[in-house]
C-alpha cells in the first residue's frame, strides 16, 4: 500500500539555480531545512538515468511512475505517487521513466 506523499514542505529555504542532469531531462532544486536537513525536488522525463550516491538517499515518488534498480539488483522494481525506496550511500541506482513526468522528493539522510 503506498505511503502518503508529502504535498508541502514548510521553514525550507531554496537554492535558485537549478541541478540540470542529463542535458535537462532530470532538473532539482535543492531545499534546506532550518536545522539543517538537505533535499531536492525535482522532475524526471523520459529516459533511462543512472545517479551515483555519496549519502545514503530516500527518494519519495510525488507523481507520475518510474522503475528503479539499485545497484546489485537484477530486477526492476515500479513506484507511484506516494511510493519511496533508499539508496545506500556510496552506491548508484537506476531509474526509468517510460511516459510522461515522474515528481519526486530527494532527502539526503546523514
Amino acid at each position: 500500500m503506498p505511503e502518503t506523499a508529502v504535498k508541502q514542505l514548510d521553514n525550507v529555504s531554496v537554492k535558485l539555480k537549478a541541478n540540470v542532469y542529463f542535458e535537462g531531462k532530470v532538473i532539482s532544486h535543492t531545499l534546506m531545512s532550518r536545522e539543517g536537513a538537505r533535499r531536492a525536488v525535482g522532475l524526471i522525463y523520459p529516459g533511462l538515468f543512472k545517479f551515483n550516491t555519496d549519502a545514503a538517499e530516500r527518494m519519495e515518488i510525488i507523481a507520475g511512475l518510474c522503475r528503479v534498480r539499485l545497484a546489485g539488483q537484477e530486477l526492476w522494481k515500479t513506484f507511484g505517487a506516494g511510493e519511496s525506496f533508499r539508496v545506500p550511500e556510496r552506491s548508484y541506482f537506476e531509474i526509468a521513466v517510460d511516459q510522461g513526468l515522474a515528481e519526486y522528493l530527494c532527502t539526503f539522510e546523514q
